[in-house]
């Protein structure tokens, strides 16, 4: 067995038990033994087969091998040719370096070629620049913009080329650029000049688009071609780094400035006065912007937009501008100390007016401006600063007007002179109508500014009211008491009081008016107490009735004292006197409106016979016989009856039962004429069913008027109708409940001064 090489050792014995395995595999059955020499024939051309590929294999890496070989061989030669090849050069090199700078003062001659040839191509404008630039500065004088600056053009052309080449071929050398630079220095000049005869024509555009609308157009030419010389020169210094002197000029954006400066100018230079000489400066500045700026506008748009490139959009542009410049104002007046007034007429027109079809809603600006679209020209928070603001002054103002209304009224009843009388001629002052005037001024003002305004208006109004009238209230009382001083003064006390009275009716009627008017629902604004208003002029109104009957009864108080007296039992015409001292102040409280003096009527009427039923029961007299006591009753009677005459005639307009009262007297004078004292008991008996809240005391009164009871009789009638059950009608009014008996003074009026 021929020995392994080492490594191969494993293969080897690998491809052996592979070749066991198959062939066992192979050779499983008797019957496959006649088939060996068949299967070893097959396995042999296998062999034969892998083999002959083996050697092909073999052959062809052999075949590469000496190819690369071949290469590698000839490419070491040509590296030993270029090694010599460059040896060669070197020392050519070498050889020419002394050559090389001997020709500097060819390469000299050449850059001097080179500049002189940019001269000589520029040389008609280099010999020509100081005429070109009296030329153009001529033009420039002369209006003649275009010509100018194609001239001007001409000469930056011919600079900015000379400065070109000899950057680019020497970028070092200043000493050159500065000659240059210097030779054509006049050409800044003349740049500026043309710049400002631009700027005056674009700050006067407006003006200047309807009377020469060409000079503008030529404006933006020349501004058209200096951005295209700027880009030009931009993209030129991305490549070489060179710009001219002066450039980028951006005289479009220059353009953008000067407009912007002469909207900011035209909106701040149309305030024509102060607030020291004109009270409505503010109003008046603000409309003249209003004014300026939309006819501005329609110039612009229906104008000046034909005078711009589109690209332009010089009328969103202008837009723009104005919005601004308006805002920065408008912020400029929010922080000033404005009053209340002033910052009414601020927001109206910032809030309203601004967007309203006066102004940039005008038809005139459709479509091109969208209200809806363009921002505020105040934040919020500097509208609800004004808010407070204004609330917090209009607070104030509102308590020192209504203070200064009330003190004026007050003046005025102390005049000689009667008051005022409306259209049905009841007595009035003016003040209610200066309050309510002022209030609907305010909401009026307010409701143009926001609803919640408004409201919060109408609350502050409707609070301060509340205030107000307890103030008037008061003012009432000591009116009253001043007079209670001295009832000569003031001479019109009485025609004041029911003008007082009267206002209270106006007052409440305006109250309602007003809430109507300027509330949409109840629930809008709820003033902090809705009753208390009323109550207090019902008080104002009741304590004026009150006041005018303390007048009436005070005159009346010597003529009620002599009621029931001897002197009244011997002739005397109290009575006459007391019906036509009411009817006369009755004809004076004509001037008094109808429900209020209905109600004084009726008081009135009750106080009269109050009265007279106070004097009986004061026993001021006592009968000495029947005839005194007919005599008596019969004048008591009498005299209801004039009562009954009297408040028919003063209430025959109401419908007031008038009867009922005066009867009261009748009944006891009844009870006075009875010539029969046995039946005392029934006639007692019988007033006291009519007027349950008849007391005992009362009762011994009339039987001690009578004069003709004895105690025991006396003791009797009380006894028995204690005894009696009283009953108590449900539409019975008492009038003897309040009644004494006794030497109590015949008339109480008030006693307001302690």
């Amino acid at each position: 067995m021929r020995q392994q090489r080492p490594g191969m050792e494993e293969p080897d014995k690998e491809a052996m038990a592979t070749a066991v395995q198959r062939v066992a595999g192979m050779l499983q059955r008797p019957d496959q033994l006649d088939k060996v020499e068949q299967y070893r024939r097959r396995e042999a051309r296998k062999k034969a087969s892998v083999e002959a590929r083996l050697k092909a294999a073999i052959q062809s890496q052999l075949d590469g091998v000496r190819t690369g070989l071949n290469q590698l061989h000839n490419a070491l030669n040509d590296v030993k040719d270029i090694q010599q090849s460059l040896g060669d050069v070197s020392k050519d090199w070498r050889q020419s370096i002394n050559t090389i700078e001997s020709l500097k003062d060819v390469k000299d001659a050449v850059v001097q070629h080179s500049q002189l040839a940019a001269a000589v191509e520029n040389l008609k404008n280099i010999f020509s620049v100081p005429e070109i630039v009296r030329e153009t500065n001529n033009l420039i004088e002369q209006g003649e913009l275009l010509e100018a600056h194609r001239k001007l053009m001409d000469l930056e052309c011919s600079r900015d080329h000379l400065m070109y080449e000899q950057y680019r071929m020497d970028s070092k050398n200043t000493h050159d650029m500065n000659l240059i630079q210097n030779y054509f220095g006049k050409i800044q000049q003349l740049s500026e000049e043309l710049a400002k005869q631009l700027w005056m024509v674009i700050e006067r555009s407006i003006v200047t688009v309807r009377r020469d609308p060409t000079l503008l157009v030529s404006v933006v030419r020349i501004i058209e071609r200096e951005e295209k010389i700027d880009r030009r020169m931009t993209d030129r210094k991305k490549q070489s780094g060179f710009i001219p002197p002066g450039r980028p000029k951006r005289w479009k954006e220059k353009m953008f400035e000067v407009m912007e400066k002469t909207v900011v100018t035209r909106i701040e230079g149309s305030q024509a006065d102060t607030r020291e000489s004109d009270k409505m400066w503010l109003v008046r500045h603000l409309e003249i912007i209003r004014r300026y700026v939309l006819d501005d506008l329609v110039i612009v748009k229906n104008l000046m937009v034909q005078c711009f490139p589109p690209h332009y959009n010089i009328f969103n542009k202008v837009l723009a501008l104005y919005h601004q410049a308006l805002s920065s104002r408008i912020q400029e007046l929010a922080i000033e100390e404005l009053e209340a007034n002033e910052i009414v007429s601020l927001l109206t027109w910032v809030l309203n007016t601004y967007q309203s079809s006066d102004m940039m809603g005008n038809i005139d600006l459709i479509p091109e401006v969208d209200v809806k679209s363009m921002k505020p020209l105040l934040s919020q928070e500097v509208v609800d600063r004004l808010l407070q603001k204004y609330m917090a002054t209009f607070k104030s103002n509102i308590i020192g007007w209504l203070r200064k209304a009330i003190e004026t009224d007050r003046k005025d009843w102390d005049k000689n002179t009667e008051p005022e009388a409306d259209q049905d001629g009841y007595y009035q002052t003016t003040l209610p109508a200066i309050v309510f005037q002022m209030f609907e001024q305010n909401l009026q003002v307010a409701a143009q500014i926001s609803e919640e305004l408004k409201n919060q208006v109408l609350l502050l109004c409707l609070q301060q009211m509340n205030t107000f009238l307890n103030r008037y209230k008061e003012e009432a009382q000591l009116y009253k008491e001043e007079h209670l001083k001295n009832r000569q003064l003031p001479a019109c006390y009485v025609q004041y009081i029911i003008a007082i009275i009267n206002n209270c009716q106006t007052f409440k009627e305006s109250i309602v008016s007003l809430k109507r008017k300027y509330m949409r629902h109840e629930d809008d604004v709820i003033p902090p107490s809705p009753l208390t208003m009323d109550s207090t002029l019902d008080l104002i109104a009741k304590d004026g009735c009150s006041s005018l009957l303390d007048e009436v009864f005070l005159d009346l108080e010597q003529h009620l004292n002599d009621l029931l007296t001897r002197k009244w039992l011997g002739g005397s015409n109290a009575v006459d006197t007391i019906c036509v001292t009411v009817e006369d102040y009755f004809n004076d409280f004509a001037k008094i409106k109808t429900h209020y003096k209905q109600d004084m009527t009726i008081k009135a009427h009750r106080k009269v016979v109050t009265e007279y039923i106070k004097a009986i029961m004061q026993k001021r007299i006592s009968f000495r016989n029947a005839e005194e006591r007919k005599e008596g009753a019969e004048r008591m009677i009498k005299e209801a009856e004039q009562f009954k005459f009297l408040f028919k005639r003063l209430t025959s307009g109401f419908g007031e039962e008038t009867d009922g009262l005066c009867n009261t007297i009748v009944d006891i004078a009844e009870v006075i004429k009875l010539t029969d004292p046995s039946l005392l008991y029934l006639e007692v008996s019988t007033l006291v069913s009519r007027y349950p809240d008849l007391r005992d005391d009362h009762i011994a009164a009339l039987l001690a008027i009578r004069g003709d009871a004895s105690r025991e009789m006396k003791q009797t009638i009380i006894e028995t109708v204690e005894q009696s059950q009283r009953q108590h009608t449900p539409n019975y009014t008492p009038i003897f409940k309040d009644i004494l008996v006794g030497g109590a003074p015949t008339i109480s009026v008030p006693k307001l001064l302690k």
